[in-house]
């Protein structure tokens, strides 16, 4: 459902819930920024006592509330919540913000279920409100800078004090500073969508826990790149911490931060790692926004060493440095005597500076079709001496004076974290020149003006589910009653039901049944343990290969049944799986795992049992195309061995495997919801023709 939040953002009439008529409450804080800024709207704080508070007169009760209120502000505990909430639902207010914090589970339960079935807008609780900062109209309960000033950014933050500590910490305007908290309702994307409208807003910073809605938070990203608008996030909670046991290795193998990895870069959204890196970020953002070129940085400073290490960072953050061509080094040669005119420039290389010509060689970087964005690396602190900043500020003016007016992205760099210098940040701004605090920050803020193509793989958020064959449905109905790790029959109808090739096998109990299956199927064989209770068989000596004749399964049956009971003594024996053995010559994984809500996340890469110790795979969300399963096999070194490297095995054809990939995919995305983890381990490839064959599977509901 899409919510239109304009009577939070905009509101011309408000309610406050909860003001004290004595003490300072939150209530109070949000009625005194108001009046500080002057709110030409009505302002009514609701009390069952005082007449007035803070010069405002008062109503009784939520009921005595005249009709039309655009919004409440309800500075209730949590225990009052729910009631407040239904109460300023009936009187008919359009919005409410709610402060609270600290519910017990009982009171979570019933705010949600009101929240679920009101029409009314609610945004929170545990959050910090609201500021529109373009209409001064502070729905915010506490004090902010007096330096907060208006801008073209909006953030948007689930943490109230990541909100307080980006205000506290920017130089740049803010249009409309949202914190969302707990998100009960009202999500990011309904406030994302409303900036995507917003005149006021040419840059978004979202600072986000987690993603409810991925479809909805997808759609408004896309419209918000539409209008021409630029989108940097920080995810917070990126470590394994917490993590719930998995039994299959595509889970143990991957987290949640790669699920939410993959969703950013299939929606094209610009990421950073803390606030310092999202801090720079907005500061570009807000002068440049985002470009469609290649994002080759040209980099130049007086110092080599500084500009060296510009340049390593760059290499491990994947900004691409501009390669100048022989015609740009000539240029560059002839305004700085005696260098290479390499990327990057060392002007303080050039001891005599009346042979120096900075400034010409700034403008032949801007000029040079190799570069999309320039870097120039300055000490400027604030701790400088007077003689340290004189001789500084001479070289910042001919900065300044040679990228004024530029039409592409100049960044000005401090080195350190340090505060920069008043007279030289002075200096930068008053030419449009970003300059930022920190060599990192400021290569990762030039990575973020890139605008970034939405990807294929990842796109499930975005993806209409297909109709379900009645064979899958049924198995949907059979599935539900399950719970647990399947059995290798069920396992089995369901890759045959998604046309998934896979070895045929059969349980036997002992020996004596599986010489029957050995006469009809001829050797050689593999021998496996069959326990509902054992996931990995060979890390219990559960497998034999290589059985080529009747002694040999039988020593295989036996030595099996000592292995495990060493092993696992307590696990459920049904029997002894034997299956033909495949001869191929490469062996991949490929599984899937659910990752709510944004579907089951896809894996493929190598596989056998050192599949965990080499780490080798790609991940993608269902569904996939084969073009998509393609590009993921890839960017393995599975897909190196295949593609020939160093003539190790023939050239081989991926296209079976990405087939099988494909498949796994629409398998995922059909069940994914119930079955909540797959290994396909080993998937079998036979050299040249790429022909592939499951021949042992693992799948839990």
């Amino acid at each position: 459902m899409k919510r239109d939040v304009t009577a939070l953002i905009r509101p011309r009439s408000i309610a406050v819930v909860g003001a004290s008529a004595k003490n300072v409450s939150q209530g109070n804080l949000v009625i005194e920024n108001l009046l500080d800024r002057n709110y030409p709207g009505k302002v009514i704080p609701v009390h069952r006592e005082a007449e007035s508070i803070l010069g405002l007169r008062t109503v009784k009760s939520i009921g005595d509330l005249p009709d039309g209120i655009d919004l409440a502000v309800a500075s209730v505990p949590a225990t009052a919540a729910a009631q407040s909430a239904l109460a300023l639902a009936a009187k008919g207010v359009n919005a409410a913000i709610f402060f609270a914090s600290g519910f017990s589970d009982s009171e979570d339960a019933e705010f949600q279920s009101v929240a679920d079935s009101s029409t009314m807008n609610i945004h929170g609780p545990n959050c910090m409100g609201l500021i529109n900062c373009t209409d001064s109209i502070f729905l915010y309960p506490a004090k902010t800078l007096a330096r907060l000033k208006s801008g073209g950014v909006s953030l948007i933050a689930q943490s109230g004090s990541a909100a307080i500590t980006i205000i506290n910490s920017a130089h740049f305007g803010f249009s409309k500073i949202i914190s969302v908290g707990n998100e009960i309702q009202l999500t990011s994307a309904d406030y994302l969508r409303w900036m995507a409208e917003d005149e006021d807003t040419t840059t978004v910073g979202i600072i986000l826990e987690s993603i409810k809605d991925p479809l909805a938070f997808s759609h408004a990203v896309e419209q918000l790149f539409e209008n021409g608008k630029s989108l940097v996030v920080l995810k917070i909670g990126k470590s394994k911490t917490g993590t719930v046991a998995t039994v299959a290795h595509t889970g143990a193998m991957t987290s949640d931060a790669e699920t939410y990895d993959l969703f950013f870069r299939a929606n094209g959204i610009a990421t950073v790692n803390d606030y310092d890196e999202l801090l720079a970020s907005l500061e570009c953002l807000s002068r440049w926004g985002h470009f469609s070129s290649r994002n080759h940085l040209a980099i130049g400073g007086i110092s080599g060493g500084q500009t060296a290490l510009a340049c390593d960072i760059a290499d491990e953050v994947g900004v691409t440095l501009a390669e100048f061509s022989s015609a740009t080094q000539s240029q560059l040669q002839g305004k700085l005597p005696g260098t290479a005119g390499a990327n990057p420039l060392d002007f303080g290389a050039v001891v005599d500076k009346s042979a120096r010509d900075m400034c010409g060689a700034i403008e032949s970087m801007l000029k040079a079709p190799e570069t999309d964005v320039i870097a120039l690396i300055q000490d400027c602190q604030s701790g400088m001496s007077d003689r340290s900043l004189e001789v500084y500020h001479d070289v910042v003016r001919d900065y300044c004076q040679s990228a004024s007016g530029a039409s592409k992205p100049v960044v000005a760099i401090a080195p350190t974290s340090e505060e920069v210098h008043a007279v030289i940040r002075g200096e930068f701004e008053r030419h449009n020149i970003p300059v930022i605090n920190g060599l990192r920050e400021g290569i990762v803020a030039i990575r973020t003006l890139r605008l970034r193509t939405r990807e294929l793989a990842g796109r499930s958020a975005c993806a209409n589910e297909g109709p379900i064959v009645p064979e899958r449905q049924e198995l949907r109905a059979e599935l539900r009653q399950h719970n647990g790790q399947l059995d290798n029959r069920t396992v089995l109808r369901i890759l045959s039901a998604y046309e998934i090739p896979v070895l045929e096998s059969v349980i036997v109990p002992g020996f004596a049944e599986a010489v029957d299956y050995a006469a009809t199927v001829g050797f050689p064989l593999v021998v496996k343990i069959a326990s509902r209770d054992i996931s990995h068989r060979s890390d219990v000596g559960g497998v034999v290969l290589g059985v080529r004749d009747l002694g040999m399964l039988e020593e295989a049956i036996a030595s099996i049944a000592r292995n495990v009971a060493r092993a696992t003594p307590n696990a459920t024996i049904d029997g002894y799986e034997l299956q033909e053995e495949f001869q191929g010559d490469l062996e991949a994984m490929v599984g899937f795992m659910a990752s709510a809500p944004f579907g089951s996340k896809i894996m493929v890469g190598s596989g056998g049992t050192l599949v965990e110790l080499f780490s080798d795979y790609a991940l993608g969300m269902a569904p996939l195309s084969t073009d998509d399963a393609q590009k993921m096999i890839a960017a393995t070194k599975l897909g190196m061995r295949m593609s020939g490297y160093r003539n190790l095995i023939a050239k081989t054809d991926s296209a079976s495997l990405a087939k099988l990939v494909e498949n796994v995919s629409i398998l995922a995305r059909d069940l994914g919801d119930i079955i909540t983890e797959c290994d396909l381990n080993p998937v079998i490839i036979r050299q040249g023709s790429g022909e592939v064959v499951v021949v042992d599977a693992l799948m839990s509901t």
